[in-house]
């Protein structure tokens, strides 16, 4: 059986330096998505979309392993991709103006009818409330800052300046959304242990 380690094959995109912003171009990558509003420390809908985006994951990851593929590969990270209608009040004191999309990547050979099927194994089995939001698309960011941040993420904002004083000091503009990784299972790491990438596209 064949085995793929994606985080370290994108080892550039997936585990920056803590300590120097660096400039990477991001391909385009195949995700499980879900978009949804509001406080993510208050908004059921947030849960809900990480309650339906892990599952489809795993069941992918095994239909995969057991089928004509015969390829085994690690679940990649969540992902979050941040921001608001008026991104001059994009801050942590608003965050019920926040929008958000919730992703997790997938590799390339998992396709629309692959994941069609995992979409019906899932109902079967636990049928979660976001299932019907849930869409599998490509998505390219090209040229970005990055960072790993590492503690809490109530504790980013200096990472994230450092991100775009990076992007203003190299003569560039930020564009499109603020996009997060979470490595870190929040559940079971200390809260000064996370590790986030901090990513920022920009022109």
């Amino acid at each position: 059986m064949k085995k793929i380690d994606l985080k370290k094959e994108l080892k550039h995109l997936y585990k920056p330096s803590t300590k120097h912003v660096a400039l990477v171009e991001v391909p385009r990558l195949n995700y499980l998505m879900i978009d949804g509003e509001g406080d993510p420390n208050r908004s059921q809908l947030f849960q809900d979309a990480i309650d339906v985006l892990y599952p489809l994951s795993y069941t992918l990851k095994f239909m995969v392993k057991k089928g004509e593929l015969g390829i085994d590969y690690g679940v990649l990270p969540l992902e979050g991709l941040w921001w608001a209608d008026d991104m001059s009040s994009f801050s942590v004191e608003k965050k019920e103006e926040w929008k958000w999309t919730l992703m997790i990547m997938q590799p390339e050979f998992i396709t629309q009818v692959m994941v069609d099927e995992a979409i019906e194994q899932v109902r079967a089995k636990k049928n979660p409330v976001s299932l019907p939001r849930v869409r599998f698309e490509s998505f390219e960011e090209g040229k970005a800052a990055q960072i790993m941040h590492i503690g809490p993420f109530s504790e980013e904002g200096p990472t994230i300046e450092k991100v775009h004083a990076y992007i203003e000091e190299n003569g560039s503009q930020r564009r499109g959304k603020h996009h997060e990784i979470y490595l870190s299972d929040i559940r079971r790491a200390a809260p000064d242990k996370w590790k986030t990438v901090i990513r920022q596209p920009m022109s």
